[in-house]
């Protein structure tokens, strides 16, 4: 006879996630080059614009695209996640935003930036445009990026 034990049901995934880490661990995790890095705050405000511009249709995502964007003139601001390795993925778009006077921000991880527009595969960058429907949301996020300390002044 066989004998049936009594063990609760275990979801086999659950040992396969990764504890959720804090703040200040991913920031500890960022490349040398990410400057600005935005704060706790200015990082949520950032996601939920994300979360409303992906329901409006109003982002690039991915380097290639973003790029495109940013060179044919589009208006918005970029995020670039700060844990990106090989740094020379995203060395560049510092520089042109800065060209295009776009204003750019990092934020600690790639993983929290592909959450953020639903996405279960991380995101390097970003380009947020200007939209109608979060315009309140864009302007908090616009001002809360100038805020933040400029280091080539």
């Amino acid at each position: 006879m066989v004998s049936i034990s009594e063990e609760p049901a275990t979801n086999k995934n659950s040992s396969l996630e990764k504890p959720e880490m804090s703040y200040e661990a991913k920031c500890s995790l960022t490349i040398p080059i990410a400057k600005p890095l935005a704060t706790k705050k200015l990082s949520k405000k950032l996601y939920k614009c994300c979360k409303i511009a992906t329901k409006a249709k109003s982002i690039r995502r991915g380097t290639k695209a973003v790029g495109k964007s940013i060179r044919k003139g589009e208006k918005g601001f970029v995020i670039i996640a700060g844990d990106i390795s090989p740094i020379d993925v995203i060395s560049h778009f510092p520089i042109l935003c800065e060209e295009q006077k776009l204003p750019y921000v990092y934020v600690p991880a790639r993983s929290d930036l592909g959450a953020a527009i639903g996405s279960n595969t991380p995101c390097s960058v970003l380009l947020i445009l200007k939209g109608e429907e979060y315009k309140d949301k864009y302007k908090e996020c616009i001002k809360g990026i100038k805020e933040l300390p400029n280091i080539y002044s």
